[in-house]
C-alpha cells in the first residue's frame, strides 16, 4: 500500500463521489494509493440518468471486481432486454427502427453491455470502495475552495448538515464534481462551450399504462422520438424499471417552469396516445456541449462532467467519464510509485480531450444536425416513396454508428502509432492489435481468454514460441522497475488475428506497441515510452 506522508491526508484527495470519483477510487485504492473521497450527499441521488453502460465500461466494472453486483443491481429483468428504438413523429407511429444496437461490437470486448440507473450504479461503486482499506470517504461534505503549491493541494472543507470545517491534503488532487465543478473553477480553467439555446426538461414518472401501450416493442427500454418541430432535437423516453416508473427528456420552450406548463399533454403527443401520468421529478437543464480547456493544472486534475458536459444522446456521459476514470488511474499510481516517467500525467490530457472533442463532434452534435436535415428534407405525407427509402437508409446508418465509435489514443506519445495519426472517438472495431486502440480478447491456447491472463501493469502477449523477445522485455522492465506481466502462446491463430507476434498492453487494456521482432535496445525504448519517460529521439524515428 502507498500510504500518505505525514502531514498529508491521502495521496490522492478526489472531490465528488458521484460513479467517475467512486471509480477512480477504486481504480486507485485497488493499486494501493490511500484516497479520500469527499462528496456532499450521503446517499445516491434518485434521478435515473446514466442509465446506458457500454461493453468497454463493464470491463471497468469486471477489473474492479464488481461486474456480477453491478449486473444483480439492474431494475430491469436480464430476459426483458435492453435495446432502444427511433420512432417518427409519434412513439406509437408507423416508422421506427433499432436504435444504438451495442450487441454489434460485443466480439470485441470481453463483457457484454448493461442497463441500470446511475444511482443503482453508484451504489454499487460506493460498496466496492468501501471494501479496500485505503479508501478513505467523507460524505455529506462539500469542498469551498481548493489551493495548490509546487509539492501538494489543499481543500478547504464543510460538513453540509454541522457547518464544521476542515481542511485536507494531498500531492494530487481530482475534480470529480459535475458539471458545475467548483475544482475546475478554483485550479482557473476555462471552458469551450457549444450553446444550442434550448431548455430541456427531464421528467420521472410512473405510468403501467404506458407498459401496455408499449407492448408492441418487446425487449425495448429506450425510445428516441424524432419530430419535424424539434429540428432535430430529441424526445426521449426511458425505463427505469420495468412497467412502472420512466424517465423522459425533450425540448421546452424558454420560460417554462414547473406550473406553466402541460408536461401530461407533452408526453402524449410525444407517444400518440393518452395515459395515465404521475409526475416524480420535474427538472430543467440547459442543452450545450462544453469541454474544458485543458483536463489539468499543476496537481489538479478534472474527469468526468467536471470536464467535458453533453446532452444525455447516444449514452456517452457516463462512459465517458469512467473512461476518464481508468486512464488517469493508473497513471497516477504509476508515478506514486516510481515507473511513471515525467511525461505520463501529461498524457491524461493529452489522450482524453481529442477523444471527448471528437464523440461531441462526430457523433453526438452530428447526430443533432442529421436528423434535423433530414426532418426539413423528408415527409410521409408529401413524398412518402422518398421518405420511406431515406429511412430505411437511417436504419441501416444506426448499426454503422455503433461500430464506428471505438475511442482511441493513436496519436498519443505513449503509444507508437501511425506518424500522423490523431487520437478520436472514431476508430471502427478490428481484431488487429492496433497501437493505441483496445485490445481485442481472444481465446489462449490454454482455454482462458486474454483478458483472464492481463496484469495490473504493463503486459507483453508473446505469441511465439521463441521466447527470447520476452526475456528480454523482462529483463528491461526488471531493470527499471516496471511492473510487467508475460503472456506466451504458441498458438499461431491470435498471432494470425491480431496481425502481430509480440503485443504490449497498457494496464487500462489499450495497446502500446505491436511488432514482429526487435533490434537489441528496442525493448527500452518501448517501455520508457510506454511509461511516459522522455526520450531524445521521436518515436518514429526510433522503432519501425
Amino acid at each position: 500500500m502507498m500510504s500518505a506522508q505525514p502531514g498529508i491526508d491521502a495521496n490522492v484527495l478526489v472531490i465528488g463521489g458521484g460513479p467517475v470519483g467512486m471509480g477512480l477510487a477504486i481504480e486507485l485504492g485497488q493499486r494501493g494509493v490511500d484516497v479520500l473521497v469527499v462528496e456532499k450527499y450521503h446517499q445516491p441521488q434518485q434521478v435515473p440518468k446514466g442509465q446506458n453502460l457500454t461493453q468497454r465500461t463493464m470491463e471497468h466494472f469486471h477489473f474492479w471486481g464488481i461486474e456480477d453486483e453491478l449486473r444483480a443491481a439492474r431494475t430491469i429483468p436480464p430476459e426483458y432486454g435492453i435495446g432502444g428504438l427511433t420512432a417518427y413523429g409519434t412513439l406509437l407511429g408507423d416508422h421506427h427502427y433499432d436504435w444504438l444496437q451495442r450487441e454489434l461490437v460485443r466480439p470485441y470486448y470481453f463483457t457484454d453491455n448493461e442497463r441500470l440507473p446511475q444511482y443503482a450504479t453508484e451504489a454499487v461503486l460506493r460498496e466496492r470502495a468501501g471494501e479496500l482499506p485505503s479508501v478513505k470517504t467523507l460524505f455529506g461534505w462539500a469542498c469551498t475552495s481548493v489551493d495548490q503549491t509546487a509539492e501538494h493541494v489543499t481543500a478547504q472543507l464543510v460538513n453540509k448538515t454541522t457547518g464544521e470545517e476542515k481542511t485536507v491534503s494531498a500531492p494530487w488532487l481530482v475534480g470529480c464534481d459535475g458539471s458545475k465543478s467548483a475544482v475546475r473553477e478554483a485550479a482557473g480553467i476555462d471552458q469551450d462551450r457549444s450553446e444550442h439555446d434550448k431548455l430541456m426538461v427531464l421528467l420521472v414518472f410512473k405510468s403501467k399504462q404506458l407498459h401496455e401501450l408499449l407492448a408492441r416493442f418487446p425487449g425495448k427500454s429506450f425510445y428516441n422520438v424524432l419530430h419535424p418541430e424539434l429540428e432535430g432535437y430529441w424526445q426521449f423516453f426511458g425505463r427505469v424499471d420495468l412497467g412502472d416508473t420512466w424517465f423522459f427528456h425533450a425540448p421546452v420552450p424558454l420560460g417554462t417552469t414547473r406550473d406553466n406548463f402541460d408536461f401530461a399533454g407533452y408526453l402524449h403527443k410525444a407517444v400518440g396516445a393518452q395515459f395515465d401520468v404521475s409526475f416524480q421529478h420535474i427538472g430543467f437543464w440547459d442543452l450545450r456541449v462544453a469541454i474544458a480547456k485543458t483536463y489539468s493544472k499543476g496537481r489538479i486534475f478534472i474527469a468526468g462532467d467536471a470536464a467535458h458536459s453533453h446532452p444525455p444522446y447516444g449514452g456517452y456521459g457516463i462512459n465517458t467519464g469512467l473512461e476518464d476514470a481508468r486512464n488517469l488511474g493508473w497513471k497516477l499510481a504509476a508515478s506514486l510509485s516510481g515507473w511513471g516517467g515525467d511525461g505520463l500525467l501529461d498524457s491524461y490530457d493529452e489522450e482524453r480531450r481529442p477523444v471527448f472533442a471528437s464523440t461531441a463532434h462526430d457523433f453526438i452534435e452530428k447526430a443533432i444536425a442529421s436528423d434535423k436535415a433530414f426532418l426539413a428534407t423528408y415527409d410521409p405525407v408529401k413524398d412518402p416513396g422518398a421518405f420511406e427509402k431515406e429511412w430505411a437508409a437511417r436504419g441501416s446508418g444506426a448499426r454503422g454508428e455503433v461500430n464506428a465509435y471505438a475511442p482511441n489514443y493513436a496519436g498519443s506519445s505513449l503509444v507508437f502509432g501511425p506518424k500522423d495519426a490523431q487520437s478520436s472517438a472514431l476508430g471502427g472495431h478490428s481484431d488487429k492489435a492496433r497501437p493505441g486502440h483496445h485490445l481485442t480478447p481472444k481465446q489462449l491456447s490454454d482455454g482462458r481468454n486474454v483478458y483472464q491472463a492481463l496484469g495490473d501493469g504493463l503486459t507483453l502477449i508473446s505469441l511465439d514460441d521463441d521466447n527470447l523477445v520476452a526475456a528480454e522485455f523482462a529483463q528491461v522492465a526488471a531493470d527499471l522497475h516496471m511492473p510487467l506481466t508475460i503472456i506466451s502462446d504458441d498458438i499461431g491463430s491470435a498471432a494470425g488475428q491480431y496481425g502481430a507476434r509480440y503485443i504490449l498492453v497498457r494496464p487500462d487494456q489499450f495497446v502500446c506497441w505491436v511488432g514482429d521482432d526487435l533490434s537489441p535496445g528496442d525493448a527500452e525504448i518501448i517501455l520508457r515510452q510506454s511509461a511516459g519517460h522522455t526520450l531524445q529521439t521521436p518515436r518514429a524515428e526510433r522503432i519501425a
